[in-house]
């Protein structure tokens, strides 16, 4: 078989975005590289420090709540300073606080400093979504998302093998690797990413009204959108908190579920790039009916594993399932969000993803010490299935996907001897072209 058409998919799958594209999912690559911390957090605080595993699941706590936290405040920081300067805030506090939690001994700055480290990073993401949405044409936007997000798990899956071996020379290395890394996204930030903020339009959406929070809040369709999210969300960080624990309960080893996990890995960073390809130009409402139902009836049929196979096949059916609910799912909140209050809107849906992974692990521990795991998988599905007939109801009636980029992107200055840079041209809502 030729390889000749893979090899155009994936060429035509990654061509015609914007240079500041690709510096900005350069350093999302890079920051995932250097994610260890979050890796081998739980290790490094029960076997190399001697804290027991309550004290660890606090410190996660911790950690996520700095993530509900920073969610709305970075929304906010993005669209009233900019995402640049909330990106280099963000990427920059990360940095040293990643490092300052290496050096922490007393239990009580641990689990301060953990706090400080779930804030600072998860700021950056409302900023790099709305700088996304910024800076690539709305017909891409599926496409940049479903990119970025296949350079989280590219970097992810590369961290994850990289971090056991880190550990067993240094936890601290991990931490200053990591700090480092980090340090290395701001870097690029600063010299190759230009402000891509829209210009001032008074502060207004179409309607005449600031975008504020308020705003955000009385978006019922787009609150809709965010619960929804939230429901998904709950489902999905089942793999991370709720299988681990079933599959020991049923007797299977860490290695057993390692090497099950990795399959959601595996097919991400193999799969992401032609599943975009199928994602273009697709209906989002019945992607996201699709995403949600795959979502929850892959975790539903983990009821019915009796092996590492078995678990391994669940896994390759909710895995399908968040490929296709990640860029799509992005998509739809720049498509609803107006211009002026993308950081808002971002901010708020990135809250349903922090409070869902505050919310997973309690609902988890309930399920299973009470009703057994079988119910949980059984609710899994149930929440699947309640997603799906929300995104089939709030789909109805979407408003139609600009067809312009309504943005001017400033390019940072060029050197005295090249040739003076062309202006950049900015496309209005009536398709004419200015030259600010």
């Amino acid at each position: 078989m030729s390889v000749a058409g893979p090899i155009r998919a994936a060429r035509e799958t990654v061509s015609g975005m914007p240079r500041a594209f690709w510096w900005l999912w350069t350093s999302t690559l890079v920051n995932r590289l250097g994610a260890f911390v979050a890796t081998f957090m739980a290790l490094y605080l029960t076997v190399d420090r001697g804290y027991s595993a309550s004290y660890a699941g606090l410190v996660a706590a911790l950690y996520g709540l700095g993530g509900v936290v920073s969610s709305l405040g970075a929304g906010v920081m993005t669209d009233r300073f900019g995402r640049r300067p909330t990106l280099l805030l963000a990427q920059s506090s990360t940095a040293l606080s990643v490092a300052l939690l290496g050096f922490m001994r007393d239990p009580v700055a641990i689990a301060a400093v953990a706090l400080l480290v779930g804030a600072a990073s998860n700021a950056s993401r409302p900023a790099v979504q709305a700088m996304m949405a910024d800076i690539v044409r709305p017909e891409d936007r599926v496409r940049a998302f479903s990119l970025n997000y296949w350079a989280i798990n590219l970097g992810f899956a590369i961290s994850s093998a990289g971090a056991g071996f880190i550990a067993e020379f240094s936890y601290l290395a991990g931490f200053l690797i990591e700090a480092t890394m980090t340090m290395a996204c701001a870097v690029v930030v600063f010299l190759k990413l230009p402000e891509s903020r829209p210009a001032p339009a008074g502060g207004a959406t179409a309607k005449g009204e600031a975008v504020g929070l308020r705003t955000v809040l009385r978006d019922r369709r787009y609150m809709g959108v965010v619960g929804l999210s939230f429901l998904v969300a709950l489902v999905f960080q089942q793999g991370a908190v709720g299988l681990p624990v079933a599959m020991g309960a049923a007797g299977f080893t860490p290695a057993d579920y390692g090497l099950a996990i990795a399959v959601n890995g595996v097919l991400i960073v193999a799969l992401q790039i032609p599943v975009t390809r199928f994602l273009v130009r697709r209906d989002p409402g019945r992607m996201l009916v699709a995403s949600s139902l795959l979502a929850g009836y892959g975790f539903g049929l983990t009821a019915f594993a009796g092996s590492v196979g078995a678990f391994a096949l669940t896994v390759c059916v909710w895995t399908l399932g968040e490929m296709i609910n990640a860029p799509t799912q992005t998509g739809l909140v720049v498509r609803l969000s107006p211009a002026q209050g993308r950081g808002r809107y971002q901010g708020v849906y990135s809250l349903s993803w922090s409070v869902a992974a505050l919310v997973a692990p309690l609902m988890a521990g309930f399920v299973l010490d009470h009703l057994g795991a079988r119910w949980l998988w059984g609710l899994c599905a149930a929440v699947g299935t309640v997603a799906a007939l929300g995104y089939g109801v709030l789909m109805k009636g979407l408003p139609e996907e600009e067809t312009a980029v309504t943005v001017a992107v400033v390019e940072p200055p060029e050197p005295a001897e090249r040739p003076k840079p062309k202006s950049v041209e900015r496309v209005t809502s009536e398709g004419k072209a200015e030259v600010p």
